[in-house]
């Protein structure tokens, strides 16, 4: 049985070049991995919960943006119990772990390590005494968990292994992904603040925010542009790639934290989830319909 490495080298001469990693494609693991990554972010979204209810942030937050913002409240309405939530997070981060092992046997260990790196910083993102939502850096953790390793994780799986091309594609992911917790954040400032949960919108105010989502706007779109230089996207994609920007750069414009502006930030929160998830779907299909076409 040939192992990753032996089997990158299958493709075609046609498909030579920077995007020839992507040509390979299977979806038993595909699907196998798109299960565990689920599971692995509802694990983290879940402890979550716990963090926030044991520092008190989402009990004092009844200003949210529902159903977006301050939490899915199960704790604080008495729907679950915080223990019941942790060990609803254990099951959910046992279950990502048991198809990783899965993954492993199918494809080698190299998996693993990126998933439970993954797992990990999203739990560390909110487990008390590590809290890295609280120093500055959990947005950064929750772009490299929930953008780069899950994209860097499939590519190795298809591939077997990981070129420029795979991390250039990974950028604007992760770049959408810090977007979203980004705007996020700025409706729940002041409970975050009360809490002590110093997030990067508490560090940098509103209008720091707003600066923080245009930069992180510019950076995919960048990446993107480089993703097309290197042949690892298609041309077309550069369409794709302006028309997510332009709309990023609008919903970046409705940061506020004015009673007058909410449901203009309301709008901007649910754009840029479908920013990232029309912008995934995007990057899917040209690295799909390159593979087609070649």
């Amino acid at each position: 049985m040939l192992d990753a490495s032996q089997q990158i080298d299958r493709p075609s001469s046609a498909l030579a070049g920077p995007g020839a990693v992507y040509h390979l494609f299977n979806g038993l693991l595909f699907g196998l991995a798109l299960a565990a990554t689920v599971l692995a972010h509802a694990a983290a979204n879940v402890y979550n919960d716990v963090g926030d209810d044991v520092i008190g942030a989402d009990a004092e937050n009844p200003d949210r943006i529902y159903p977006y913002t301050g939490g899915s409240r199960f704790i604080q309405t008495g729907l679950l119990s915080r223990s019941q939530m942790t060990r609803l997070a254990v099951g959910l981060a046992a279950a990502a772990l048991t198809i990783g092992t899965l993954l492993a046997v199918l494809r080698g260990p190299g998996v693993v390590l990126l998933g439970c790196v993954g797992l990990g910083l999203g739990l560390l993102y909110s487990l008390p005494g590590a809290q890295l939502s609280a120093r500055g850096i959990g947005e950064a953790a929750v772009a490299l968990s929930f953008g780069a390793l899950p994209v860097l994780g499939t590519v190795w799986l298809q591939a077997g292994r990981i070129d420029l091309g795979a991390v250039l594609i990974c950028v604007p992911v992760s770049a959408w992904a810090a977007a979203i917790l980004i705007i996020n954040e700025v409706p729940d400032i002041e409970p975050d603040r009360r809490a002590h949960k110093r997030t990067l919108v508490v560090r940098w105010g509103v209008r720091g925010a707003r600066w923080i989502y245009w930069g992180l706007t510019l950076i995919a779109l960048s990446a993107s542009g480089a993703a097309i230089m290197l042949r690892a996207l298609p041309l077309w994609y550069g369409a794709a790639a302006l028309a997510i920007a332009s709309l990023g750069l609008w919903a970046a414009c409705g940061i506020s934290i004015e009673r007058s502006g909410r449901p203009r930030l309301k709008q901007g929160i649910q754009l840029t989830l479908a920013i990232h998830a029309l912008g995934c779907i995007a990057i899917i299909l040209a690295v799909l319909g390159e593979r087609t076409l070649g």
